[in-house]
């Protein structure tokens, strides 16, 4: 009879031990604990972090990364109006890159001509900080005087843009006049305004 009294009481431990066992199991299920690893806090992937800085293309602030030249669409077409002294150029980035990305001040502008290359100068106007979200627009103005001399001036090959805080150029057709009227030599004729100072932001 002890015998058997403790192999009662043996499977009572048993059953107890796989009760627990089960409990627990069911606990993990219902409330699972996130694994921490360097990945999950800091590393490539973004699991667990979807709207967050890292699963946006944001910094640690909260911020949008500034956009890339990769990633953006530049084009340009002339908006002048008729009668005016002045050409205006419009240049247009159009964010491609899968994510929100913040353009901030001033694109580089650079015109080629058959003279040599023509830095266009800031107009001087608030700068602002723009976040382009994805597949969505926002516009620059290039400013120059338009040659109405009858001369031959300078006739312009080419517009080179460098969006704001990058290095890497684009290259575009000149969509303005054939020609620039020649200056005195006293500064550029040509004037670039700030991220949103031509058209509408989308």
């Amino acid at each position: 009879m002890r015998v058997n009294k403790l192999a009662v009481a043996t499977l009572a431990v048993v059953a107890g031990l796989s009760l627990t066992a089960c409990q627990n199991e069911e606990d993990i299920a219902a409330d699972p604990k996130p694994v921490t690893s360097s990945a999950a806090t800091g590393g490539d992937t973004d699991q667990g972090q979807e709207g967050t800085a890292t699963g946006t293309g944001s910094d640690e602030d909260g911020k949008a990364d500034d956009c890339r030249t990769d990633e953006l669409e530049v084009t340009a077409s002339d908006v002048t109006i008729e009668g005016d002294t002045v050409g205006t150029v419009a240049v247009e980035f159009t964010n491609g890159g899968g994510r929100d990305c913040t353009l901030t001040g001033y694109a580089g502008v650079d015109l080629k001509t058959n003279a040599g290359s023509l830095s266009a100068e800031r107009t001087g106007e608030k700068a602002p900080s723009v976040v382009l979200k994805d597949g969505k627009s926002v516009w620059f103005a290039v400013t120059y005087p338009v040659n109405d001399s009858g001369g031959s001036g300078a006739r312009v090959t080419g517009l080179v843009v460098t969006p704001p805080n990058e290095t890497k150029s684009v290259t575009l057709a000149w969509p303005g006049t054939a020609s620039l009227p020649v200056t005195d030599g006293s500064g550029t004729p040509v004037q670039v305004g700030p991220i949103g100072s031509a058209g509408q932001g989308d």
